[in-house]
């Protein structure tokens, strides 16, 4: 048998054990023991930030034969049902793949019926800004018209898409991207479970590569605790397994462009990626870092930026953008956000980067 991914393996079975997006838990938790819950939501709100996880949540809670208060139990049937995968009155759909009318009709008819084990059918359409504008309809019929056996909770991460007629039906929950000493609350919790240390250095950087997504951060310390389980694994090991680049090294590029060492800037990139760092991956951390030199220089006296930086890497970026002004930076980041997108066409893929370090060493 395969063995069980750890975003699946620990999801949260408690809204108390749900990080992140206490503005949304405690409002559907007064909802649950109010009874107040609504017939339609919507959660919104970037990738692997917990959307459907709360609402397998809900659907547990709003089921539970032994409600404690807002959680659910998690020993009754409906509870057990539900965590195993086998309750037929909760029905999770694809619309990346499940977009056409057919489809929620075929929703819209399985509706009408009464739920055949649990109090409430619930149905969880993840990505529902895909659904064809015929489906979108069939689905806005519905939702004018709920069954009072039925709850619906969409999902999506691109909201715009929607259509504003569903969008007035539904309660409207916004996710936010976690942040770092968040996700690393998270993962340091599975990797306690798992029996396999690992250091903060290396928890952090695994939470900085998340950018904000619990999911991926879940993913990357399922590939990191399978490279050695029996020892500690460090910061570098990390780096190594995960294709991480150093804030070093980035931080040595802006250097030689900050000197306009057209050449050495050159010959330091392409030594940089002999090495089997990926051109996309590079460029992007060249983004990020100019970034948040840019925010340092616009916020300056701020405390808590959120930076993704050690008090070290923040104490060089401030020496580093000292020198230039504001639009400077902002002209550099233009270039090299052009060339991350003409990387994936480029026949030598970091032709574009070297084209954007020239430009950018005539900018500083």
């Amino acid at each position: 048998m395969a063995k069980l991914a750890i975003y699946r393996k620990y999801r949260p079975k408690l809204f108390s054990e749900f990080i992140g997006q206490e503005h949304i838990t405690r409002t559907i938790s007064n909802a649950i023991v109010g009874n107040m819950v609504s017939h339609a939501y919507l959660f919104s709100g970037p990738r692997g930030t917990g959307k459907t996880t709360l609402a397998r949540l809900l659907a547990k809670a709003v089921n539970c034969e032994n409600l404690n208060g807002f959680e659910p139990c998690n020993k009754c049937a409906s509870c057990k049902e539900i965590d195993s995968n086998r309750a037929m009155d909760l029905v999770e759909i694809d619309a990346a793949s499940n977009r056409g009318i057919d489809d929620i009709r075929e929703l819209r008819d399985n509706a009408r019926f009464i739920p055949s084990k649990l109090k409430y059918k619930v149905f969880i359409i993840d990505e529902c800004h895909q659904l064809s504008n015929a489906a979108s309809n069939a689905l806005l019929k519905t939702l004018e018209e709920p069954p009072k056996h039925a709850i619906f909770i969409l999902a999506t991460t691109e909201i715009y898409k929607m259509l504003a007629t569903i969008l007035s039906r539904c309660q409207r929950f916004d996710f936010k991207k976690l942040s770092v000493s968040e996700i690393i609350e998270k993962i340091e919790k599975d990797a306690k479970a798992e029996k396999v240390k690992i250091d903060k250095a290396a928890l952090k950087l695994i939470a900085q590569a998340a950018r904000g997504s619990i999911r991926d951060a879940e993913s990357m310390l399922d590939q990191v605790l399978t490279f050695n389980p029996d020892k500690i694994i460090e910061a570098q090991e990390v780096k190594t397994i995960l294709g991480l680049i150093e804030t070093q090294v980035i931080s040595q590029l802006i250097d030689l462009l900050l000197q306009k060492d057209k050449k050495q800037s050159i010959i330091f990139l392409n030594k940089t990626l002999e090495r089997g760092l990926d051109a996309k991956e590079l460029n992007k951390a060249i983004i990020n870092y100019l970034r948040q030199g840019l925010i340092i220089k616009v916020a300056s006296g701020e405390n808590d930026l959120g930076l993704e930086l050690t008090e070290q890497e923040i104490e060089k970026l401030k020496t580093q953008i000292s020198s230039i002004e504001q639009e400077q930076i902002i002209k550099a980041l233009d270039i090299f956000i052009d060339a991350n997108s003409k990387i994936r066409y480029s026949p030598i893929p970091q032709l574009p980067i070297e084209l954007a370090i020239l430009s950018s060493c005539e900018i500083f």
